[in-house]
């Protein structure tokens, strides 16, 4: 079975390069959990203008946003911003 492919929107690179360098390493651990399990760390889903669902996990006091694109086996990472705030 083909592993996933990570994708990572460039503005969630630019909100990572301004967190500590711990939660930056915990932050990207966790993508790397999404990638290999994409389907096991959803808490929450909601559907998007165009209709694809959109998984959220809440990680510490993070929310990250993305997307599985099971046919092209990649996971798209969208969003991340703080927990208690919509996005």
């Amino acid at each position: 079975m083909k592993p996933f492919a990570l994708l990572v929107a460039y503005d969630v690179f630019e909100f990572i390069e301004r967190l500590p360098g711990k939660e930056q390493l915990a932050i990207r651990r966790r993508f790397l959990q999404i990638r290999d399990f994409p389907g096991n760390h959803s808490d929450y889903s909601e559907l998007d203008d165009s209709g694809r669902r959109i998984e959220s996990n809440i990680y510490g006091k993070f929310a990250i946003k993305y997307w599985i694109d099971d046919p092209d086996k990649q996971v798209k990472i969208i969003d991340l911003h703080p927990a208690d705030r919509k996005h």
